[in-house]
């Protein structure tokens, strides 16, 4: 159990809460339920061993940090994850309402045993052993197949691996939910195109072969879509969506709008990570418990270029 202050609010709550869930206790010692949750709270941090972490908050002593969680009673508690609050609750609950409210929110022990396997294998991917990476990840989804993370990582890599059979082993859970996630649906598409380059004649062709054809017919779709998918394979994303526009600029709905589907695949795979969250960026919580702040961020070259062709989609399609 920490005692924060607003000098090491940041350190102690927000950047942590990236790594692992905080449960922020507000307090008082005047507080009398205040002391019978206290006990409580520090309790099962013990007994969930590492699976959150409880810091407090002298309400009287930090008043400015109680006022930005609007804090209007004590005790109350507030779970951050991501550096965002999700969820809080008032008043001095008896353990077991406690250990009902984490585990709504907490990952289990093999959820978080599975959690390190995929960032060990970041790790090994920067460190050159994408096979070790591999391992790790898969180690990972057998442990919690619900880890879409995970299965992300894991699917790009084999890609990446040239292991297409794999790959689309891996990914053909995700494909079967209902909703599917738009970035595994991204990843369909890419493997369609890798297919596609491997299996068709044109799959080996160059750049002027394509324009051959289309040059004597600009409305080969075709033969525009083979072309963007080749250069969709060799890591062209931009001649490639370009190539799409094209096609959607002139027919938006032919072949059940598979250019359009393979444009949006591509902004998908192209767009970088969220950028993990800061002090700025908190909002309300399911409990009603709110933050104030205000979020500015700085795209890099990259979200740029996504950006400039979403726009550019739109306008063809509108």
């Amino acid at each position: 159990m920490i005692n924060v202050t607003l000098e090491n609010f940041e350190a102690e709550v927000i950047a942590a809460s990236q790594d692992i869930p905080v449960l922020v206790d507000f307090w008082a010692p005047w507080c009398g339920p205040c002391k019978v949750i206290g006990p409580l709270l520090e309790k099962v941090e013990t007994e969930y061993k590492g699976r959150f972490k409880l810091v407090k908050i002298d309400s009287d002593q930090e008043q400015q940090l109680a006022q930005a969680f609007g804090i209007r009673s004590i005790p109350t508690c507030v779970l951050l994850s991501g550096g965002k609050p999700v969820d809080g609750f008032q008043g001095a609950l008896p353990e077991s309402q406690i250990k009902a409210f984490l585990d709504k929110h907490l990952p289990s022990e093999d959820e978080l045993v599975a959690q390190a396997d995929a960032e060990d294998a970041q790790a090994l991917v920067a460190a050159g052993d994408p096979q070790a990476a591999l391992h790790k990840l898969h180690e990972a989804l057998t442990i919690n197949p619900g880890n879409d993370d995970a299965r992300y990582d894991y699917v790009k890599l084999l890609i990446q691996s040239d292991m297409i059979e794999d790959a689309e082993a891996a990914l053909a859970p995700a494909l079967a939910a209902i909703p599917k996630q738009l970035r595994f649906e991204a990843l369909g598409q890419f493997l369609d195109a890798i297919k596609f380059a491997v299996t068709d004649d044109r799959g080996t062709w160059t750049t002027e072969q394509f324009d051959a054809l289309i040059a004597a017919n600009k409305r080969d779709f075709d033969t525009r879509l083979a072309k963007a998918r080749v250069l969709m394979v060799g890591g062209n994303w931009t001649a490639a969506m370009d190539e799409l526009l094209e096609i959607i600029m002139r027919d938006k709905a032919w072949a059940e709008e598979v250019p359009r589907k393979t444009f949006v695949a591509i902004l998908e795979l192209l767009t970088p990570p969220k950028p993990k969250a800061g002090p700025a960026d908190l909002g309300k919580t399911a409990g009603g418990i709110e933050v104030l702040g205000k979020t500015a961020i700085q795209e890099d070259p990259q979200a740029q270029l996504v950006s400039n062709y979403r726009r550019k989609l739109s306008m063809m399609l509108n």
